[in-house]
This record gives structure tokens, C-alpha cells and sequence, in this order.
């Protein structure tokens, strides 16, 4: 009987100490956001703001923490391994979570496996801009001259393997048209190229283009959007203009190592929407050209997922490697 007993209040004490374990306060410490490049980047600075909204509407320190590596790969380590309790927070990018996918023989990570999505916060496509000395004023009319002069026209990107890369090698399949590919070093430089001339098109995205744009420097043919973009009006969607369905983004967007619980999802969701939607944030996306993100974590997944199945088959089919 005594021992009954005993075994009684040890069970008795757990019961009593479960509830308060389960009902902890999150978050209860500072959370980390981890991003994958350099401070002053696009993705840089929306997990800024991100975080400085985040740290009002949750009564913690949100702090930004950079860990650039090529293609991302260290802090997508970085926030697989951390632990799953909504304290580390990991803004993902398209080339993070499917390009590399598609032209990297081995990931240490798993985009679908090891992460917990909770929401796409932003989509970035890209306009075709071509040197103002070459001779076309649309899309079909550089798809033409392409043709007449296969190999001959040179396209820049940001980086081989990366989303423009793989937008362009989809423009291409589509297009029949044999271009002479350029990576460089980030997108700014990218189109820098287009704006001296030595090369003659580029996939780039709004905030990089838009200023050379309005001074002329580089003619914009169109948008890799499904619809025209407020910040350039006059660009014809692609898929209207001779290439029908197609369509490419640069995105991004908020996860969590897998098997956070679901009501720390739950919560940073719904702040992190709110926070994409206040009229600070929400007027620098739009005055960029980004698309405003938002949907729910079960729509990201879903995404993710289908852009990797998309990049891989492109990948595939222009034989692209990246070691």
C-alpha cells in the first residue's frame, strides 16, 4: 500500500507540472532570424523590418543574424539544426529552397523535411531589359532577332544556378532561342553589364532595374509576372507576349525547423502577416515591385514544393550543374 502510494503522488506531481510545461509562455527569450546573406541585401532588409515589427507585437528582441555562404547553405544548416520551439526563425529564399535542389548533386538539408513553413512574405519577378543599342522594342521582336542570330546574343544573370539563371533557361526552352549565358556577382552587376553594353539582355529584378530604367539607360521589353507590376505598368506580361503560361519569380519567405508546434506556428503567422500588411512595410514592398506574400503555412509548403518540381525539370532539361 505504501508503495502505491509513492507511485501515486510521483504521478499525481507530473500530471500537476505537465500543464505548466505545455502552457509556457511563448516566446519567453530573445529569437533569432537567421538570413543567408550579407546585411543591406533585399532579403536583409525585410527581415529588418520583419523584425522590428515582430519584437513589438511579441515583447522580444527579434535579431537579425547573417550567416552569407554561397547559395545559402550555411544558415539553411544553421536553422535545420536549431531547436524546433519558434525561437529561430529562418528567411528562406527560392534559390535556399528549390534551385539549389535542382543543381546541387547533395544538400546538407532537406527543404521540405527539415523546415516548417510559415509564410511566403514576398515575390519578386523579373523584367527583360535589354541595351537600349539593341534593335527591338518587344518581346517577340528580341525572340525574333534571337533566332536570326543564335548564339550571338549574350544573356548576364546573378549567378549561375540561381533564380534569373534558371528564369532565363526557361525563357530560352520556350522560346527556341540559343543565348550565350554571363553569371556574375549579384544582381546590381548583372545589370550593370546590360547598362555598359557588354552583354545585351538580363532578367532582372524591379528595385536593381527600376532606376536604370527611368533614366533610359536599358530598354524593359517585359515581365516574367502573370500580370503587369504597379511599379512599371507599361511591361507587357511575357506570357501575353508570345510565350503563353510562362512565369517566374524570385521569392522568399518564413520558416521554422521542423516540429515546432503548431500554436508557435500559429502565432508567428499571424504576426507575421500583420506585420507585412502595416503601411510602412507594406508601402516600401509595393513601391519595389515586390508582390506581398501573407498566404497560409499550408500554401508555402505547397509552393515550395511545386518549385522544386519546376526548377529540377528545367535543370534537367538544360543540363545545368552547379558544383
Amino acid at each position: 500500500m505504501r508503495l502505491a502510494r509513492v507511485v501515486l503522488l510521483i504521478v499525481s506531481a507530473a500530471g500537476a507540472a505537465a500543464p505548466g510545461a505545455v502552457a509556457q509562455p511563448f516566446p519567453n527569450r530573445p529569437i533569432r532570424a537567421i538570413v543567408g546573406f550579407v546585411p543591406g541585401g533585399s532579403t536583409d532588409l525585410i527581415a529588418r523590418q520583419l523584425a522590428q515589427k515582430l519584437t513589438e507585437s511579441l515583447g522580444q528582441p527579434v535579431i537579425v543574424d547573417n550567416r552569407p555562404s554561397g547559395a545559402g547553405i550555411v544558415a539553411a544548416v544553421l536553422a535545420k539544426d536549431a531547436p524546433p520551439d519558434g525561437h529561430t526563425l529562418y528567411f528562406g529564399t527560392i534559390s535556399a529552397l528549390s534551385t539549389n535542389v535542382a543543381v546541387q548533386a547533395r544538400l546538407p538539408y532537406d527543404p521540405v523535411r527539415d523546415y516548417a513553413p510559415i509564410t511566403m512574405t514576398l515575390s519578386n519577378p523579373y523584367f527583360l531589359v535589354v541595351n537600349p543599342a539593341v534593335p527591338v522594342g518587344s518581346v517577340k521582336e528580341f525572340v525574333a532577332l534571337a533566332r536570326a542570330r543564335p548564339g550571338q546574343l549574350n544573356y548576364s544573370t546573378s549567378g549561375s544556378g540561381g533564380g534569373a539563371h534558371l528564369a532565363v533557361e526557361l525563357f530560352r526552352a520556350m522560346a527556341k532561342v540559343d543565348l550565350a549565358h554571363i553569371p556574375y556577382k549579384g544582381s546590381a552587376q548583372a545589370t550593370a553589364e546590360v547598362v555598359a553594353g557588354h552583354v545585351q539582355m538580363s532578367f532582372s529584378q524591379p528595385a536593381v532595374m527600376l532606376p536604370h530604367a527611368k533614366a533610359g539607360r536599358i530598354k524593359v521589353l517585359g515581365v516574367t509576372s502573370l500580370k503587369p507590376l504597379r511599379s512599371w505598368p507599361d511591361a507587357p506580361p511575357i506570357a501575353e507576349a508570345g510565350l503563353p503560361g510562362f512565369e517566374a519569380s524570385s521569392w522568399q519567405g518564413v520558416l521554422v525547423p521542423a516540429r515546432t508546434p503548431k500554436l508557435v506556428i500559429d502565432r508567428l503567422h499571424r504576426e507575421i502577416v500583420k506585420a507585412l500588411h502595416s503601411p510602412e512595410v507594406e508601402r516600401r514592398l509595393l513601391t519595389e515591385g515586390s508582390e506581398i506574400g501573407g498566404g497560409s503555412p499550408e500554401a508555402f509548403a505547397a509552393y515550395i514544393r511545386n518549385e522544386i518540381a519546376k526548377w529540377t525539370r528545367v535543370v534537367k532539361e538544360a543540363g545545368i550543374r552547379v558544383e
